[in-house]
């Protein structure tokens, strides 16, 4: 990269500084309710939260797409709203709507490197890489609007791939990808910000925040919540574990329903979750009143194949935080 565009022009050392920052579409309700973070030269930051949290708002004053209602923002030590050309040159940002036009996938990356001034021969060279990271190389011929929904995520991706940047917004760039193809678009994440490339990430796997967010924020309702590292959430919530049953029959949602109320009313448990044939159930203090749990849990499944209890992971804080405001 550039030497002279690792220059940041914050005396703080922060690539984003985000100051009281509000905004609001109608002037009724706050989409962004008077937020603070920064993120730091070569970070990894997660901003999780539900849809309509306020994370892609965020991510568009930023990214000087809109502007905000109040509060001060700082990209790279400029204001998006007064130097958004100064901030554009050096940001790269993957949205969650796609924008394609109508040439080929080869030709797509052959137009952002022209777009961003990328000598010749190195966006060849950049583009034939990013083909086989991607998998997109038996359909460097079909035009964009032709690929799957998976294979337009990849390519919006690897568009915004083919320059050079200080910062990178990330807005759910692995939807409708394999696990295989997200840990390898995550692994390379992580590699350019070993290089000095701040990246602001938000995702609905969080697993992924988990596996690659030196920091994360959850939002809710506009809000910051809660921040740290996923060590420091997972301590704060320690108390948290999650007793998994599984079962070899099919339980119907209003068994679950009930469930659920009587071990939230009285207190066993903070959530009741069905995923497939397992049941979930996170609580504080799980250990002391297991066989009470499991006691009220036999009036709905007859049946258990396995028992498992863990201790909490970023889902589990994630779904405490989300539930307790």
């Amino acid at each position: 990269m550039n030497s002279a565009l690792r220059l940041v022009n914050s005396t703080s050392g922060s690539a984003i500084e985000v100051q009281d920052l509000v905004k609001s579409y109608d002037g009724k309700r706050n989409a962004v309710d008077d937020i603070t973070f920064s993120v730091r030269e070569g970070e990894i930051y997660g901003l999780l939260g539900k849809n309509g949290a306020g994370k892609s708002t965020t991510i568009k004053i930023l990214t000087t797409l809109i502007d905000p209602t109040s509060g001060r923002v700082n990209v790279l030590g400029y204001n998006p709203q007064k130097h958004p050309l100064q901030i554009k040159k050096r940001i790269g940002v993957v949205q969650q709507a796609e924008s394609f036009d109508f040439t080929t996938v080869e030709n797509n990356l052959k137009v952002y490197a022209t777009l961003w001034e990328v000598p010749r021969e190195e966006a060849k060279a950049r583009a034939e890489e990013l083909l086989e990271l991607f998998e997109l190389t038996d359909v460097r011929k079909t035009r964009a609007f032709e690929l799957s929904g998976g294979q337009k995520k990849k390519l919006q991706v690897a568009r915004e791939l083919m320059h050079d940047m200080d910062v990178l917004f990330l807005d759910e760039p692995t939807v409708g990808m394999d696990p295989i193809m997200r840990r390898r678009i995550l692994d390379n994440i992580r590699k350019r910000a070993a290089g000095g490339v701040t990246v602001l990430f938000t995702t609905h796997f969080l697993e992924e925040a988990d596996y690659i967010c030196d920091r994360i924020a959850i939002m809710v309702n506009g809000k910051i919540r809660v921040e740290g590292t996923s060590l420091e959430l997972k301590s704060k919530y320690g108390g948290l574990r999650t007793l998994e049953i599984t079962t070899p029959d099919t339980i119907g949602e209003a068994e679950i329903l009930k469930l659920k109320r009587e071990l939230v009313d009285s207190e066993l448990a903070q959530e009741v979750m069905l995923e497939g044939k397992t049941l979930k159930i996170l609580g504080k203090g799980i250990t002391k009143v297991l066989e009470e749990i499991l006691r009220l849990t036999r009036n709905y499944i007859k049946s258990i194949e396995s028992i498992n209890l863990r201790d909490a992971t970023l889902d589990d804080v994630f779904i405490e935080v989300v539930n307790n405001q």
